[in-house]
């Protein structure tokens, strides 16, 4: 069984580093997450992913205009 937290760490991974993989996924998350893992899906499973990295991602970017904040003062 795959550990999905860790899978979805590595999947954000994967979309934060290549620009063109972060506007696909914004565009298409369904297809793009799908030919990141090399596997179909069925729809309530990937969907479920799919969420759960954009919740990771959303978080990330909390996280990091916070740290851009603490630079300021």
């Amino acid at each position: 069984m795959m550990d999905i937290q860790a899978k979805i760490e590595e999947i954000v991974s994967k979309i934060k580093a290549d620009p063109s993989i972060t506007a696909q996924f914004a565009k298409e998350p369904v297809k793009t997450l799908e030919g990141i893992l090399g596997i179909n899906l069925p729809d309530d499973q990937i969907n479920a992913l799919v969420e759960g990295i954009k919740a990771k991602l959303t978080l990330d970017q909390a996280g990091d205009m916070l740290g851009n904040l603490k630079n300021l003062f």
